[in-house]
């Protein structure tokens, strides 16, 4: 082998030495980045967890969800028996809906967020509305109970909870509970229902309706409708 072939061959080799060494040090680059990324995904989830259980500490006030009684109103039945047509019996709920609970917040404060008693997840509900209040069923969550006397009237609006809907696509409930005022959301799957829950809702609080000047975050401002 001539001298200037051994040369050529031993460039050929460092240059091959030079790529292999440079997909190494890319690779380890990338898993670098990789390492650092899931180390601030992981830092930010926990930092969300410690948000949700420093919320759940400040709201430990907040007492024990009621509980629907045991008779809320029964179904409509469209072969009402003659005992029961003669008792007056079987009467059935005002107005019932199958939907989604979007959350609860402190009333008039979409963002400040509600979390005690499972009051913080979202989940399918049924909702069933009496003269005796709202019972709300809720799927893989505890369900609760609004008496009528706690109901502080209804709305339509877009946004609760941080989810954001279409205007008007949003049922918000304004209730009290241990001396707090309470929104809680909801969307039915027939969205048009919604009207008409806020009027018989209205009815059930009375004068006791809270109406809302401006809900957006950092107000507070509600006036009694009693009191205008």
């Amino acid at each position: 082998m001539t001298p200037v072939t051994q040369l050529a061959a031993a460039l050929a080799t460092a240059q091959g030495e030079g790529k292999h060494s440079a997909k190494v040090t890319d690779w380890t680059d990338r898993i670098g980045w990789i390492v650092g990324l899931l180390l601030f995904v992981g830092l930010v989830y926990w930092l969300m967890r410690q948000g949700w259980q420093w919320r759940r500490t400040l709201q430990g006030g907040l007492p024990a969800l009621p509980q629907a009684p045991e008779t809320t109103g029964e179904p409509l039945r469209t072969d009402p028996s003659p005992t029961t047509t003669l008792n007056g019996g079987g009467k059935p709920p005002l107005l019932t809906f199958q939907g989604r609970y979007h959350g609860s917040t402190t009333a008039g404060q979409w963002l400040d967020r509600i979390v005690a008693h499972g009051l913080g997840v979202r989940s399918r509900a049924a909702l069933t509305l009496t003269e005796q209040g709202l019972d709300v069923d809720r799927t893989g969550a505890p369900g609760f109970f609004v008496p009528a006397a706690a109901l502080r009237g209804a709305r339509l609006d877009k946004g609760i909870a941080g989810k954001v809907l279409t205007e008007g696509g949003l049922l918000v409930v304004t209730w009290e509970h241990g001396g707090t005022l309470i929104d809680s959301g909801f969307r039915s799957d027939r969205a048009a229902d919604h009207p008409a829950w806020v009027e018989h809702i209205n009815r059930l609080s009375g004068d006791s309706v809270v109406v809302f000047t401006d809900t957006r975050p950092g107000s507070r401002q509600h006036e009694k409708e009693g009191a205008q």
